[in-house]
């Protein structure tokens, strides 16, 4: 008996429909890729930015231990970030996520008699995730 069915589905001619999908079954599955692309690309764009403020916090902190120690070797800050670089205590000035350049605030030593960069910045005026802004870190 199944198998007479089978042979009807498969005759030409026959008055049983041809298999596949019909459009409102299309449209459902679609409707369910959507709303389970509504529910994870928030969470993608939000993991991107931590990301982003990870790095930045990263360079930040190995940039400045890099002016730290030009400043303890040799008594003085570096004239710019290229200096570290020409002098090895970085490899390459990294680039900044945010901004996504390699240019950065270069803050000049409180003493006024000093010269050279004390601290560095991002050049972004964004806000982070915390609600602090990336120019203050």
């Amino acid at each position: 008996m199944f198998r007479s069915f089978l042979n009807r589905l498969r005759q030409p001619g026959s008055d049983q429909r041809e298999q596949g999908f019909t459009l409102i079954e299309l449209l459902v599955v679609m409707v369910i890729i959507a709303i389970l692309l509504t529910i994870v690309s928030p969470r993608y764009f939000n993991s991107v930015d931590r990301a982003k403020e990870t790095v930045l916090k990263q360079n930040l902190g190995i940039l400045r231990d890099a002016i730290d120690k030009y400043y303890a070797d040799t008594g003085k800050y570096p004239v710019g970030l290229q200096q570290l670089v020409e002098d090895r205590y970085i490899r390459a000035i990294p680039v900044d996520p945010v901004t996504e350049e390699d240019v950065w605030v270069e803050i000049p030593p409180p003493d006024p008699e000093m010269e050279g960069v004390f601290d560095i910045h991002t050049t972004s005026d964004r806000q982070a995730l915390d609600g602090t802004f990336y120019e203050k870190w």
